[in-house]
């Protein structure tokens, strides 16, 4: 039996990064659960805040879940890369979630040169049924423009 390579960041440099680059993180609470290599799993706690008419979580809230879960899986597997970006994300909503913590596990479909595919599922906590499946795909920088600031010359 093979065993799965070590993940490339760890859950408190992968927070670490986001408190630094991606201010949204704290909005909403993400906590990152799992960085593997290859998976990754996030939640958004419960909160009002998220709540659309109706009593339910919001889907803006579960895109966002599923892309900063989909960022954890592609820094799992390619490192500290600040500038990877979501290039699509498609999302079909299947329920209502309840009013409960949401789950993202993620895992990946194609690890390229340039881009990074992958799957997220979206379920409430204490629930067996998915909420939400997501399909994104992530633009990972050459070597040499992974970094802020001017490009490299040569």
């Amino acid at each position: 039996m093979m065993s799965e390579p070590n993940p490339h960041i760890s859950i408190e440099a992968f927070e670490a990064l986001c408190r630094r680059e991606a201010n949204f993180v704290e909005q909403y609470g993400f906590v990152t659960e799992h960085i593997g290599y290859g998976t990754a799993r996030a939640r958004l706690p419960f909160d009002d805040a998220h709540i659309r008419p109706g009593g339910t979580v919001s889907g803006p809230a579960m895109m966002a879940l599923a892309d900063f879960t989909m960022y954890a899986l592609v820094l799992g597997m390619i490192g500290p890369v600040p500038l990877a970006v979501t290039t699509s994300l498609n999302i079909n909503f299947l329920r209502r979630p309840g009013r409960a913590d949401v789950l993202a596990e993620a895992r990946i479909l194609k690890l390229g040169k340039r881009l990074a595919v992958g799957e997220v599922n979206l379920a409430s906590a204490g629930g067996d049924d998915p909420v939400a499946h997501v399909t994104a795909t992530y633009s990972i920088p050459p070597p040499d423009q992974r970094s802020y600031g001017p490009p490299a010359t040569s």
